[in-house]
């Protein structure tokens, strides 16, 4: 596929074989995860040596600015051995594209060191109030996901200086404040996603320097294909890349399960049903195709960040169909696999109860809910729509 052919940069190759490696390990320790809701320590450090956790911030920073393909297909990848921690990577790497909105003195705080990682909530859940050299922020983010293994926090902030655009809309900022400064609430008892700690974060009066606090609507300051790429469609991809990944693991789960399950009843082991082979073939055909358009997508706009055209509200729409229908199939596929694991899936010992348990906490996600067919029918329609962060 096209998606695959990177230029052969020696540290986006490696990108790839970190994340075959870590989706083994991740694997094995899924289970324990789950249960610590958060992931292990030594795979975070594999995840920190791996450069996958950074691999959007700029080369400047000796960080990979890996095209989005890439860094995507990593995330899946992940995700296919373990869904939490392939939603981490996702959530990491997109905040370290944040690095090209910052001066470099903030980028290089942020994300300077190569073991560095950031988490975010770009809503606007804080105010923050203009200061001498900066800001001082307070609020407090939910489903903040990987904050209990990130050095920095990403969060959206309502500006608390009076202004506004012209119809009366606030003045949005984010800002990078170290996790050591902020309050981590024990919130993330969930159904599904456990592993990744997405619990609430709290700023009491933070103080934040100039140089970590960006405008993402204002656009970054370095000028490349990779920040010529929609940000917003970016952060949709990343939660659907980690969906697509689980969808994946799900089937190799079920395949593990058929080849030795035999129904009460039944002489005929799981994978010499007909249902069983008819489930299987259809739900191997809807991931295909998801992947191919949620690929497909990202190719076309790439093409567009690379050659300096602008990034078309056709090519925006389509990052943002690819990416709902992806996550929305993905969960589909889950639940044919979980079904045809019978009693089997039931339990908490069972990989499928975690898979089908993850793929629905996904498709709670905004970027990737029901909304969004709302949002592209719109555009579709001529209806007209706010974009500017589609």
């Amino acid at each position: 596929m096209p998606h695959t052919l990177h230029e052969a940069d020696p540290r986006r190759v490696g990108l790839k074989e970190a994340a075959d490696r870590i989706r083994l390990q991740a694997r094995a320790v899924a289970a324990d995860n789950e249960r610590d809701r958060r992931l292990a320590p030594e795979l975070i450090d594999a995840l920190r040596d791996s450069g996958l956790m950074r691999c959007g911030a700029p080369e400047t920073l000796g960080a990979a600015q890996a095209p989005p393909a890439l860094s995507l297909e990593c995330a899946e990848t992940i995700a296919r051995g373990d869904a939490a921690t392939g939603w981490c990577v996702s959530i990491a790497l997109t905040s370290s594209l944040l690095a090209a909105y910052l001066p470099e003195k903030g980028a290089a705080e942020t994300l300077g060191d190569p073991r560095a990682i950031a988490a975010g909530v770009w809503a606007p859940r804080a105010k923050a109030r203009p200061v001498d050299g900066g800001v001082v922020v307070s609020g407090r983010w939910s489903f903040c996901s990987g904050i209990t293994h990130a050095d920095h926090f990403f969060g959206g902030c309502v500006l608390d200086d009076g202004s506004g655009d012209k119809d009366g809309a606030p003045t949005l900022r984010a800002v990078g404040i170290p996790t050591a400064q902020l309050r981590i609430v024990d919130t993330w008892h969930t159904s599904g996603l456990r592993a990744t700690g997405s619990h609430d974060a709290v700023a009491e009066d933070v103080f934040v320097p100039a140089h970590r606090v960006l405008a993402l609507d204002d656009g970054p300051l370095i000028d490349a294909p990779l920040y010529r790429f929609p940000i917003y469609g970016y952060f949709a991809l990343s939660i659907a890349a980690a969906a697509l990944g689980n969808a994946r693991g799900a089937i190799d789960d079920l395949m593990d399960l058929a080849g030795h399950k035999v129904a009460t009843g039944s002489r005929r082991i799981l994978a010499e049903k007909p249902a069983t082979q008819a489930a299987v073939g259809q739900a191997e055909a809807a991931l295909r195709a998801a992947r191919a358009f949620f690929y497909s997508a990202i190719d076309d706009t790439w093409q567009a960040a690379c050659t300096g055209e602008t990034v078309t509200l056709g090519l925006r729409t389509g990052l943002r169909l690819a990416a709902a229908h992806a996550a929305r199939t993905s969960a589909e596929v889950v639940r044919a696999m979980y079904d045809l694991g019978g009693g089997s899936a039931i339990y908490d010992s069972s990989p499928l109860q975690r898979r089908f348990r993850d793929a629905t906490t996904a498709t709670a996600h905004l970027q990737v809910s029901p909304a969004t067919w709302e949002t592209t029918g719109r555009i579709l329609l001529g209806v007209p729509t706010r974009v500017a962060q589609l």
